[in-house]
């Protein structure tokens, strides 16, 4: 466990983020929980705990100086990511999880209830289906849709000012050629993730 925790905190020196304490051992306590339940429930693909460190937290953490509001949506948010670890860094934000797997979502409420997380609330449902009680000013996806799809089916959600996060890993060129005419790149910023090779890239859309 050593090892791994070393991994965790060398890599939030490498991300330039202020973590305290509590919020390294809040992330651990996550990672436990994700492999722990990822034996039964086939949370993730990635089984070696290092890679989790890596490609789950570290990849969530790395947009962390982009999550400036207050309210957050993590559409398709799976196993809680990048949601748990955005609201275990931000405990004064709020983060909805929405998945349609009741698997995952059980999961997520058992972290909730282990973690003590406040800030989050879980929905089991598919976008198109999922009535909110307000509208975010982010909406969050890692790897879930192409974001024409991530627009049709978000749009709804957000306030009129909101902004759109999708992670992605190679720099989407079609998609982008794909958006709607009301949507624009507000920005585009290539992430550089701690002992992850492959490219990630983080791609803010807003209305135009």
């Amino acid at each position: 466990m050593e090892g791994i925790k070393q991994g965790l905190l060398g890599g939030i020196a490498e991300l330039g983020i202020a973590v305290s304490d509590q919020q390294v051992d809040l992330l651990l306590d996550y990672l436990n929980l994700l492999q722990k339940w990822n034996k039964a429930y086939n949370l993730t693909a990635i089984r070696d705990p290092q890679a989790m460190v890596s490609k789950h937290l570290l990849d969530s953490l790395s947009i962390a100086p982009y999550i400036l509001s207050d309210r957050y949506l993590d559409v398709g948010t799976g196993a809680g990511l990048p949601g748990i670890p955005l609201a275990i860094l931000f405990p004064h934000k709020h983060f909805s999880l929405l998945d349609s797997n009741g698997k995952k979502t059980r999961f997520l409420i058992e972290v909730r209830q282990q973690l003590k997380l406040l800030n989050v609330s879980i929905y089991s449902e598919r976008v198109e289906h999922f009535k909110a009680e307000a509208r975010y000013d982010g909406i969050l996806s890692r790897a879930f849709a192409s974001l024409r799809d991530m627009i049709d089916g978000c749009e709804g959600h957000l306030t009129e000012d909101g902004r759109l996060f999708a992670m992605k890993g190679v720099f989407p060129d079609t998609e982008l050629s794909q958006l709607p005419k009301h949507f624009i790149v507000e920005a585009s910023y290539a992430l550089s993730v701690p002992n992850v090779e492959e490219e990630r890239h983080l791609i803010v859309l807003a209305r135009h």
